[in-house]
C-alpha cells in the first residue's frame, strides 16, 4: 500500500470515556448472556433460572437480575399470593438483544471444537516452549555452578 493509499488512522478509544463499555460489561459479564438467553423463550421464575444455569449460585443470579432489571433489559413482576410468586422477563429494550445473544449463543455452539483444538495446540506450545526454558536452565546450572547459587 502507498502512502496514498493508507487509510485515514483512528483515534484510540479511551475505555474509561467509552460510552458503551459500562453496557458491554453488563451484557458480557458471565451469567447475564445465560439469563437474557433463557428469558429469550419467555417468562421464568427464579428457581427455574437456577435450575438452567449450571454452576450459578443464588446469591449471584440475585445479583445478575438485579442488574438486568436496573439497567432495563428484564422486568420483574411478584404476584400477591402466598407465597409470593416472583417472574421474570424480557423488557421491550431486552429483546432487542436477542437476535444479537442468539447469534453468539449459536456461533459458540458452532464453533467451540475448532476453540478447544487451538488451546490444544496453544497449550502443547506453551509446555513445551517451557519445557525447553527448563531444560537449558537446568543445563546452564549444571554447566556453570555460580549460576545455580544465584538461583
Amino acid at each position: 500500500m502507498t502512502g496514498s493509499q493508507r487509510k485515514p488512522a483512528r483515534t484510540p478509544v479511551s475505555v474509561d470515556r467509552c460510552a458503551a463499555r459500562d453496557v458491554l460489561d453488563r451484557v458480557g459479564d458471565k451469567w447475564s448472556v445465560y439469563v437474557l438467553f433463557l428469558l429469550g423463550d419467555g417468562t421464568r421464575r427464579f428457581m427455574d433460572l437456577r435450575r438452567s444455569i449450571e454452576g450459578i449460585s443464588q446469591r449471584m443470579l440475585t445479583v445478575t437480575l438485579r442488574n438486568l432489571e436496573r439497567d432495563g433489559l428484564i422486568s420483574r413482576t411478584v404476584y400477591p399470593v402466598v407465597p409470593p410468586r416472583v417472574e421474570y422477563a424480557l423488557t421491550p429494550l431486552g429483546r432487542t438483544l436477542r437476535d444479537v445473544i442468539d447469534a453468539l449463543v449459536s456461533w459458540a455452539d458452532e464453533h467451540t471444537g475448532n476453540i478447544q483444538r487451538a488451546r490444544a495446540v496453544y497449550d502443547r506450545r506453551a509446555f513445551s516452549a517451557d519445557a525447553s526454558r527448563r531444560l537449558s536452565t537446568d543445563a546452564a546450572s549444571t554447566a556453570r555452578p555460580e549460576v545455580a547459587a544465584r538461583a
